[in-house]
């Protein structure tokens, strides 16, 4: 329901632009440089975002809500695997403008086939984007596109590189271009994200375990906050208390390591991630607890605010 203000310009635009892809492609950093804040976890490894961020940019005249989708998962494994995948098909059902990133350095890639005949069949505006292209040369650019062309019904394809910024200001104007004439959905003098705050410091601690630890143990994490208290008159610290869910006992003594070296490390580190997001100083608790197959656990996912 929207209260469009008489400040509102009559042909103000607004609408959701929601992104897609395959694991690692490049979808988070998108987000992220369109957006101007790091709103999504990016990192090396591949299906790091798990949930559907949607970021708000405001203009003067438009409001994009973006929403960063976790990685198709082909053939997914778990439980949670098939809730990451159920993240991205709600994204065709709400797009005013649905965006198809694909990686340049990986020449063949496409979507599943069961995914792109869904994507050609939408009946909204498409956009695909071959990303990375300043990792590629100009010729293998060229013949990327002209395969996508001739696979993929869109309104728009255009070669990025959301790590320089190449191409991303004709991108963002395709984008208002291509908007509904809305009134914004959110406020537009204080909206970054509808998501609340807990959800991206748990983002941010998940964030610097792909960072620091190896093969099985970043995706066997999720973490949850479980204490969030503000600055008051008593304290001028955030204090925030996290539970590291893990799904075995041999992985809990991994990310507490020797003498409780890994995790004083990745408290410290993740710490000065937060600080630096809400500039203050903050008081981390980090706790590991073994909840055994919690990605095949649908009540636990659910609680965790997967899709089943």
């Amino acid at each position: 329901m929207h209260n469009p203000s008489s400040e509102i310009p009559q042909d103000h635009k607004a609408g959701f632009v929601n992104i897609i892809g395959k694991p690692n492609v490049g979808k988070s950093t998108l987000v992220n440089a369109l957006i101007g804040e790091p709103l999504s976890v990016i990192t090396p490894k591949a299906q790091t975002t798990r949930h559907r961020i949607k970021g708000i940019l405001n203009g003067e005249n438009y409001q994009i809500i973006f929403s960063d989708t976790p990685g198709i998962v082909e053939n997914p494994g778990y439980a949670m695997h098939k809730a990451m995948n159920q993240f991205v098909k709600s994204a065709f059902e709400d797009a005013d403008i649905l965006l198809w990133v694909v990686d340049a350095t990986r020449p063949k890639e496409t979507l599943p086939k069961s995914w792109l005949e869904a994507f050609n069949k939408l009946d909204v505006t498409k956009f695909v984007v071959l990303n990375k292209v300043d990792a590629v040369d100009r010729s293998s650019v060229e013949a990327q596109l002209l395969r996508l062309k001739s696979q993929v019904q869109a309104e728009l394809f255009l070669d990025i590189s959301a790590t320089t910024g190449y191409h991303l200001p004709e991108l963002l104007q395709a984008i208002i271009d291509h908007l509904p004439n809305f009134p914004p959905y959110y406020p537009k003098d204080e909206t970054l994200s509808d998501l609340p705050l807990r959800f991206f410091i748990a983002e941010m601690i998940r964030e610097q375990i792909f960072f620091l630890y190896r093969e099985e143990i970043p995706y066997s994490t999720e973490v949850v906050i479980e204490t969030f208290k503000e600055p008051d008159d008593e304290s001028k610290h955030y204090r925030i208390r996290a539970i590291i869910y893990v799904a075995r006992p041999s992985q809990k003594h991994i990310l507490i390591g020797k003498g409780g070296q890994a995790i004083k490390q990745l408290g410290i580190r993740a710490r000065q991630r937060i600080e630096h997001y809400l500039g203050a100083p903050v008081y981390l608790e980090l706790y590991v607890k073994v909840l055994k197959n919690w990605r095949d656990d649908q009540k636990l996912l659910q609680k965790l605010g997967y899709p089943l």
